[in-house]
């Protein structure tokens, strides 16, 4: 049984159907999404969106992987959101400020890691599994 909502939240709105790159395109929607987050609610806002989004990422996640039977499916990109509000709250924290080189940095970093996956990423990519 397809489920929609988890459908809508693990491609977040449909990004990881986009062409070419979907983990990308998600890491970079993300940047405005959390420069609205730090904005309203500061560090303290990003800080509390990354649990509730990861918790609800799991969930859909794990959905879309038992609909599909694929471990890994290339729709799912909420954890690329996480992930990239993740690399930029150390920025926050420091300073409580982001300036535009942090956030790039930010995102080229963010996706380095997440493409090349080193140890202990890789690991965890290998050995943690079901959403």
């Amino acid at each position: 049984m397809k489920l929609p909502l988890a459908w809508t939240i693990g491609s977040f709105f449909g990004i990881g159907r986009l062409p070419g790159a979907p983990g990308t395109w998600a890491s970079l929607v993300a940047l405005p999404l959390a420069w609205v987050l730090f904005y309203a609610g500061g560090i303290t806002g990003l800080a509390i969106a990354v649990p509730i989004l990861f918790a609800v990422g799991v969930w859909a996640a794990r959905q879309i992987i038992w609909t599909t039977g694929k471990e890994d499916p290339s729709i799912v990109v909420v954890d690329e959101i996480v992930g990239q509000w993740i690399a930029l709250l150390p920025i926050g924290l420091v300073d409580g400020e982001f300036t535009w080189w942090q956030w790039l940095a930010a995102f080229v970093l963010f996706r380095a890691f997440d493409i090349l996956k080193p140890w202990p990423i890789s690991m965890v990519d290998r050995d943690l599994k079901g959403g």
